[in-house]
């Protein structure tokens, strides 16, 4: 991140400061931005275009041509090397989903030795895409439709087709409340028939259509902070994917932690005046089912606080040793520092953070804002 970018993106955030974060943007277009050219695009242009508005791109096939797995994962056909698959990663123990079998919003999972996966890969081939053990998929290697969802915490995620070709059903944020049913839960597949029962989902009349994209091999696709998708693979196909937080999504993250924590004192709201340390059970469901709480996100916040401040330290002194070992530079330190300041300085005046027994952290929640608030005043001229 260059100083412009720094200064451009910092201007963006104090527009929103008194609005609720909602991990949308302006309103998006029909269509999703193709971008082909790897020298005609800077990380400037990808934080003003996509990481800001928070909306979707792809990158063309150019962008990962020099990547190893696309050479050594791969035929010359564009299939799937299985031979070297295996011979590499074959005693791998791997988690595996059946996609015929729904557990509420999700499918059952099992672990295999990789190389029975691929055994089994090879055999639901030849049966004509079709096996009695039903369709499995491996965790991350996506050999199945998606079911609908939104990314983990509100993450960023890109997801490259290192082979084969996929369909992308996107639903930009907001757009997804029409889909619930009359129980307010999300579908599993937004191409159901069930849909159209507006008894049970009585808002879909009021649904957008989805944004759809095909992702032909090589190809990489932008997946924005909230942004629900349904995935569909149209070959035989392994992609790469990666989920990540930083500066411009880490209000949707808390934002979404505050809002799942509401959904958990909803549904226990009866036992509030008769459980013992309510709000700490509350904490404790809360982690179960969303994998974090607010003390654990505050430890989270800790950690990368810790480590910006470090590269500005060493920065400062002119020396980017450090700065060069985390991937980071000054600019793109100091605007993640005031983020961390903007989200810190709401959790430590939330009511239910303030419930939370912070006696043994260190720093204290207030002490680690004031190092952040005076490290923002003194970065600046940077």
């Amino acid at each position: 991140m260059d100083r412009e970018t720094r200064t451009f993106a910092e201007r963006y955030y104090r527009g929103l400061r008194d609005r609720v974060p909602s991990g949308g943007g302006p309103t998006p277009s029909s269509s999703v931005t193709f971008i082909q050219t790897p020298d005609a695009f800077s990380y400037a242009d990808f934080v003003k275009g996509f990481l800001l508005p928070n909306l979707p791109c792809v990158f063309s096939s150019a962008f990962t041509e020099g990547w190893g797995s696309r050479r050594r994962w791969v035929t010359s056909e564009g299939k799937p090397d299985f031979e070297y698959l295996q011979q590499k990663y074959g005693d791998a123990v791997v988690p595996v989903a059946n996609c015929g079998v729904r557990e509420y919003n999700s499918n059952p999972k099992e672990h295999m030795p990789f190389r029975d996966y691929i055994s089994y890969w090879k055999e639901y081939i030849q049966g004509g895409y079709s096996s009695p053990r039903g369709c499995l998929y491996l965790k991350d290697w996506h050999l199945c439709r998606s079911p609908f969802h939104a990314d983990i915490f509100r993450s960023f995620s890109w997801s490259v087709n290192i082979c084969g070709k996929k369909k992308w059903l996107f639903f930009p944020p907001g757009q997804e409340e029409a889909l619930r049913d009359c129980h307010g839960s999300l579908p599993y597949d937004v191409t159901s028939t069930e849909l159209l029962d507006t008894h049970l989902y009585p808002r879909t009349q009021h649904n957008s259509l989805p944004i759809e994209v095909i992702q032909e091999p090589g190809e990489m696709v932008f997946v924005p902070s909230g942004w629900h998708h349904q995935v569909y693979n149209l070959d035989d196909t392994i992609s790469i994917n990666h989920n990540w937080v930083n500066g411009c999504n880490l209000a949707n993250m808390w934002h979404f932690l505050q809002q799942e924590l509401q959904a958990v004192q909803h549904e226990v709201g009866e036992w509030k005046d008769s459980m013992p340390d309510w709000h700490h059970h509350c904490q404790v469901i809360m982690k179960s089912c969303t994998g974090i709480n607010f003390e654990e996100f505050y430890h989270f916040l800790k950690i990368i606080a810790e480590k910006r401040l470090l590269v500005l330290r060493q920065g400062l002194k002119g020396d980017s040793g450090d700065s060069q070992s985390l991937g980071l530079g000054l600019q793109q330190a100091a605007f993640d520092i005031g983020r961390l300041a903007d989200v810190l300085a709401s959790v430590v005046v939330n009511p239910d953070f303030q419930r939370v027994d912070t006696s043994v952290f260190s720093p204290q929640p207030e002490e680690l804002l004031q190092q952040l608030e005076d490290t923002v005043t003194a970065t600046e001229a940077l």
